[in-house]
């Protein structure tokens, strides 16, 4: 960051200062009123730029409920940085409070004050997980209490894991699931299709574990000189996790982290090339007269045999004054959804390279308006789940655990594949 904020002010929705924090001694709390009136001037402040500059200061707001945060700083800070650290604001305090509005502030005033002392310093964020800020920052319903001896983690470099951590049985759960999103049009051709990944790890390690992780990534394995058995894939759009040692990670490629403790997401991805639809679904309709439509479906998994597609879920839109429905399918059950105008067919499992059917009839009023208008048709919507799959071909080459006492953790690694917003259109 460039420079440090001058302080913090927590406003109502009338901008009059609830809680203000000064940090450096160079703004006073007339730039409350001065944001506010800038504010009120540009409009409304729910689609107002968050940054604001007036007369040397720059105001950076977040609005939550009906409370306004925001810093006012006379040098030149990062604005992502500080709008990010107003939003850690947000949920360390509905950490504490359940939910931040303007009485759960004015009912814990003192709590307030202690939060803003630790999470920032001279205007400078300091470490804002809400796990380690509450082993030393203790509230109840009446008062809090605070310990004598700040958290391991304020003179760590690792604010996101505090020290003494112990378990009996130390063990790494990695989750690789992959959402394939995809929307194909009325005559078949797919619009729009990704595919964004996650790497969702729940660590049970003691102490300061170091973990290594090693990925079929093509960049990397042509950095050591090795091709992989498999295919070496490239990865888009890579977000990680603030333990990841990102320079490490630029220099060769390699996943280095001390963990946080418990369920997070390590690192997150995307692919835009263009995505095979995993299950596809035709629909054909009969109108035999004006009051009895029939529709026959067919629904195609196209991956390989070897896996298996389970909880897999159509919805099929229907006219919304459909009646006396009657539905057989070659493999699941099918059910009329009328609070959805849909009928739903669900199969437990779908093995690849498979197909089935599914007949459905359904009366409608035989007399219409004459003015009626013509019906706006949903799109057919697919859920499933594919485990032991992933549309990417990502591989976990090695998880690695080193901790200075030397015990051994287990490893476990699972990968998922699901739809995300995957959709046929019928117009």
């Amino acid at each position: 960051m460039a420079g440090a904020v001058s302080a913090l002010f927590l406003l109502d929705i009338k901008g009059r200062v609830l809680v203000w924090r000064d940090y450096r001694g160079d703004v006073s709390a007339v730039q409350a009123e001065r944001f506010f009136t800038k504010l009120i001037e540009k409009g409304d402040p729910e689609s107002h730029d968050p940054v604001v500059y007036d007369n040397g200061v720059s105001y950076m707001f977040v609005q939550h409920s009906n409370v306004f945060l925001m810093t006012a700083a006379r040098r030149n800070c990062n604005a992502a940085s500080i709008l990010l650290f107003l939003h850690r604001v947000i949920d360390v305090f509905k950490h504490y409070f359940e939910e931040l509005e303007e009485e759960s502030l004015r009912d814990n005033f003192v709590v307030v004050y202690e939060l803003l002392d630790e999470m920032m310093d001279f205007g400078y964020p300091q470490y804002t997980e809400a796990k380690i800020l509450s082993e030393f920052i203790k509230t109840d319903a009446y008062r809090m209490e605070v310990t004598q001896r700040p958290p391991m983690a304020v003179t760590n470099a690792v604010s996101w894991r505090s020290e003494g951590i112990r378990y009996k049985k130390n063990e790494v759960f990695l989750d690789v699931v992959e959402s394939v999103n995809i929307l194909v049009n009325s005559n078949g051709q797919i619009v729009r299709s990704d595919v964004v990944g996650a790497l969702k790890m729940r660590t049970y390690l003691s102490g300061m574990p170091e973990c290594k992780l090693g990925l079929n990534d093509r960049v990397l394995l042509e950095a050591q000189g090795r091709t992989a058995k498999g295919k070496a894939i490239d990865l888009d759009d890579i977000k990680f996790h603030q333990c990841v040692r990102l320079a490490r990670f630029e220099n060769d490629r390699t996943i280095s982290f001390i963990p946080p403790d418990g369920s997070f997401d390590l690192m997150t991805y995307r692919l835009n090339t263009q995505v095979k639809p995993l299950i596809w679904v035709e629909v054909q309709v009969e109108k035999h007269s004006r009051s009895r439509i029939e529709i026959m479906v067919k629904a195609r998994s196209q991956f390989k045999e070897r896996s298996t597609a389970t909880n897999v879920q159509i919805e099929l839109p229907v006219p919304s004054d459909a009646t006396n429905t009657n539905a057989r399918t070659s493999m699941g059950s099918a059910a009329y959804a009328p609070e959805n105008d849909a009928l739903v067919w669900k199969i437990k499992s779908f093995p690849g390279g498979k197909e089935y059917m599914l007949r459905a009839e359904f009366s409608l009023p035989s007399i219409t308006a004459e003015e009626a208008v013509p019906e706006r048709k949903a799109p057919i919507s697919v859920k499933f789940e594919i485990p032991y799959f992933t549309v990417s071909g990502i591989q976990v080459r090695y998880l690695k655990v080193i901790e200075k006492s030397g015990y051994q953790a287990l490893p476990w690694v699972r990968y998922i594949t699901m739809a995300g917003e995957y959709e046929l259109r019928l117009i």
